[in-house]
């Protein structure tokens, strides 16, 4: 299915998952996609090893993690999610040196709080390397970070206009 990209979200100076300006990071781009879903794109480096060129599990978790927390600012911009719990099922192991692509949405809504699933494709677009099912507590971003909420961070502009992934997710709403 091509999904469109409907925006990019901003990248931090410093965090471990996006941060452009941290070594050990990971360097993912995130893309807000049409039925609201966020696709993240990174590739794994031999730092994030746990077995020889494999990555480690909680990175893993970590990337999913971001992945669902930051989705629910597809529909409420201010909002950050703090995980309050994650769950994630490892399907196979996933590569270093190859491009993954993570994807994550919103299942339920609340006014505190949120839950959401993600998952982690291989560098084929369809085949599931590992899937979460998280739950967060709904933060505004000022109250994490004060009124100057963008400091340390920039918008990395690129020409991505859509992705074409051969996963689909299954709704049950």
């Amino acid at each position: 299915m091509i999904y469109k990209v409907t925006n990019k979200q901003y990248n931090a100076d410093d965090c471990f998952v996006c941060g452009t300006q941290n070594d050990s990071g990971l360097h993912m781009h995130y893309y807000e996609l049409n039925q609201s879903f966020l696709l993240g794109v990174t590739c794994g480096k031999n730092s994030h090893q746990s077995y020889p060129k494999r990555m480690h599990g909680g990175i893993i978790t970590a990337l999913l993690d971001e992945t669902i927390g930051r989705a629910i600012s597809i529909d409420e911009p201010m909002c950050w999610g703090v995980t309050t719990s994650i769950e994630v099922k490892f399907r196979r192991p996933v590569s270093l040196d190859e491009t993954i692509y993570v994807l994550g949405y919103i299942t339920k809504n609340r006014s505190r709080t949120f839950e959401g699933y993600g998952v982690i494709l291989a560098s084929d677009k369809k085949t599931v390397l590992a899937e979460s099912n998280a739950k967060y507590l709904k933060q505004d971003i000022k109250d994490i970070l004060g009124n100057d909420h963008l400091s340390g961070w920039q918008l990395i502009p690129d020409d991505k206009k859509e992705f074409e992934l051969f996963y689909e997710f299954i709704r049950s709403e």
